[in-house]
């Protein structure tokens, strides 16, 4: 029996082909692995550094991945998370034009969906650290994969720092396509008249404030992101294309910023939206930014959660490759 067309790109998606519309996570197909360079650039160990605000080689290379391994940071780009919008910040579009397919209203709760995505995974970070210590508060050695490596977006939970590490790489996920594939950090090209094809950008420098998880601030006016109405796990979807009486849409190849340089140096985007205006490097320099802020933020939650000691031995756990010889 032939396997259709639409069946056969489903297939493909469920068994972890990547996903072609967002930062990268392979090295080829256009892309550079750009969400294991933005986590390396975040976290890797300088030379005499404590690692508690970085990690350790082995534990860096499982959370960010390397060749071969998409990491924990990747695997939203796996299985049937490749399809949901609130995993990359998609589908937030709108235009103040008449007859857009999409309100303002849809398109807000389309993002918003997104942050609850990223708080969603803190919450199940914090939990999962739970089984780091034992009933003392030292480090459970048969929750910290030492030996056999962790395995990531499987049904069955696996050891506590595993659970923890995918968690936090789901969020992680999020929060860097959010800087990829929203108008936070870029600015339209000014020679081309805004619409579909060129979207207003807001052109804000740093991470956005709304993404900060510790409190609830006011939804930015005039924040987007590009539809990406996901039927098709390696190309844009159709449907994306008009709404009602052929009304354009803004689609995610209008906006997104998902390829370029970023080692040696950061450099030029390759996107459409990324290659003008510096597009590219902000919203690269935004992420690690914003990566960097969400490991503080997951550390506070630790200490508010289980207490200062406890909390703290947890983030030695979670930042050291063999931290029951080192914590």
């Amino acid at each position: 029996m032939k396997t259709s067309t639409a069946t056969g790109t489903l297939v493909l998606a469920l068994l972890g082909a990547p996903l072609l519309a967002a930062f990268g996570t392979i090295h080829g197909l256009g892309q550079d692995a750009e969400h294991e360079r933005i986590t390396r650039h975040a976290f890797a160990c300088a030379a005499g550094e404590a690692p508690d605000d970085c990690f350790e080689q082995r534990t860096l290379d499982s959370l960010a991945g390397k060749r071969g391994t998409f990491g924990a940071v990747g695997i939203a780009d796996r299985g049937t998370l490749i399809l949901k919008a609130a995993a990359h910040c998609d589908g937030g579009d709108y235009l103040a034009v008449k007859f857009y397919p999409q309100s303002k209203t849809e398109a807000r709760e389309k993002l918003v969906a997104c942050r609850a995505w990223m708080a969603e995974q803190l919450d199940a970070a914090i939990e999962a650290a739970g089984d780091l210590l034992d009933a003392e508060g030292q480090i459970d050695d048969s929750q910290i994969p030492t030996i056999v490596s962790c395995n990531y977006g499987g049904r069955v939970k696996g050891r506590a720092k595993c659970n923890v590490l995918e968690a936090f790489g789901l969020l992680l996920h999020a929060s860097q396509d959010f800087y990829s594939h929203t108008n936070w950090t870029d600015v339209a090209d000014k020679d081309v008249p805004y619409g579909p094809a060129n979207p207003p950008g807001m052109g804000k420098a740093g991470p956005a404030p709304w993404l900060d998880l510790r409190t609830d601030k006011p939804f930015p006016d005039g924040l987007i992101s590009g539809c990406f109405e996901a039927k098709s796990a390696i190309s844009e979807p159709a449907n994306c294309n008009y709404g009602p009486r052929d009304t354009p849409r803004a689609k995610h190849l209008a906006l997104n910023k998902d390829k370029g340089q970023i080692d040696p140096k950061v450099g030029e985007g390759t996107t459409s939206r990324g290659r003008i205006n510096g597009n590219f490097a902000r919203a690269v320099e935004a992420a690690i930014a914003d990566t960097k802020d969400k490991w503080e933020t997951l550390k506070e939650q630790l200490v508010l959660t289980y207490g200062p000691s406890r909390g703290m031995r947890m983030v030695c756990a979670l930042t050291r490759d063999d931290p029951a010889k080192t914590c």
